[in-house]
């Protein structure tokens, strides 16, 4: 009977002492200006291959990498600023690099109407790239919103919405996520219905240029909290903005709030706008509970070929920074790194830098 009793107990604690893992890598936002078309043109299509070379090989050592395409994929003619429409080349690019999600709910989602809305998620789609924020219909809504990855056996909710679309009206039956809280608490109730180890939402928010979130973001990013959203993941204003760790006094977890992670690769050359920041969320389950047990940050700069003297847009770590570029990239990638780590220093909380080659 004794031995019974310990094979019984085996057989119903084991599962509970399993420990699992899993790294989660956010970037900013993915743009495509003329002269990023114009540089990637080829006599037989276009080529971005460049573009993400030297960060490969770190987006691929996330188990999962999600970044926002601030780009339709609408067709010719591919147009820069202000109504964006980026070859499908730029896509291909996007996920020969290692991404795994893309974000699509943003102010440029609508910039060729209806048909860039279903032209992109159709593309997507035929990628089998996972995506979320805008849909064909509301029966597609329905059917995969809120977005569920599962990964190592991890189930990752994704809920992403976007402050507005540039006074550009979506066109029914398509489907837009805005930043509406009565849609978001009704969201985060059918997030919480499949099950998942962590909900993390990606919001389009925020003052362009502006270095410091406004009382609104914080004020919405705790109330995400409130409602059961695990982690807060912020893009839009083009610059990089702080980000912290919450604590809940009510047990121990801890929560990922990033305001703004800046452009990930864009033409924008003014200051502060050239580069963005990769952050990467792990995660760990024990005891069936899922934690956050680490998160950093990594900034990378976009060298323009007007700066490098090369063919393509090249996204560097800052590693790069004492490597061989020129001195003009040199003197260009100090100033973003510089004003970059003063900002991030004197208001991050719990959550530092990492450099990778």
């Amino acid at each position: 009977m004794k031995q019974l009793f310990i094979l019984f107990a085996l057989c119903f604690s084991l599962p509970l002492y399993t420990q699992d893992n899993i790294t989660l890598l956010f970037v900013g936002d993915f743009m495509q200006h003329q002269a990023q078309i114009d540089a990637a043109k080829r006599e037989n299509g276009y080529n971005y291959d460049d573009c993400f070379k030297h960060i490969k090989q770190e987006i691929s050592r996330a188990d999962i990498a999600i970044g926002n395409l601030e780009v339709p994929l609408g067709g010719k003619p591919y147009r820069g600023y202000p109504a964006f429409s980026a070859p499908d080349e730029y896509l291909y690019a996007i996920k020969d690099a290692g991404f795994d999600v893309l974000l699509t709910a943003n102010n440029h989602c609508l910039d060729r109407g209806k048909k860039g809305l279903e032209r992109t998620v159709w593309l997507l789609d035929s990628l089998k790239i996972p995506h979320t924020g805008t849909f064909i219909n509301k029966d597609e809504r329905g059917k995969h919103y809120p977005l569920l990855i599962e990964k190592n056996g991890f189930r990752i909710v994704l809920l992403n919405y976007t402050y507005g679309t540039n006074g550009i009206e979506v066109t029914r039956p398509n489907v837009v996520n805005y930043i509406d809280r009565e849609q978001i608490k009704e969201d985060i109730l059918s997030a919480r219905r499949m099950m998942p180890d962590v909900i993390i939402a990606c919001m389009h928010w925020g003052i362009e240029y502006r270095s410091l979130p406004e009382r609104s973001e914080r004020e919405l990013a705790d109330w995400l909290i409130s409602n059961g959203v695990d982690h807060v993941i912020g893009a839009h204003p083009h610059v990089i903005q702080p980000m912290e760790i919450k604590r809940d006094l009510k047990s121990p977890a801890k929560h990922v709030v990033v305001y703004s992670l800046g452009n990930f690769i864009s033409n924008m050359s003014k200051e502060k706008t050239d580069g963005g920041a990769m952050v990467k969320l792990k995660l760990q389950r024990i005891f069936r509970i899922t934690r956050l047990i680490d998160c950093k940050y990594s900034l990378i700069w976009t060298s323009r070929p007007e700066v490098s003297g090369k063919t393509n847009f090249e996204l560097y770590p800052a590693s790069f920074v004492d490597k061989s570029i020129n001195n003009e990239e040199v003197k260009l990638m100090n100033r973003f790194l510089k004003d970059s780590r003063y900002l991030l220093k004197t208001y991050n909380k719990g959550i530092e830098e990492y450099i990778f080659e």
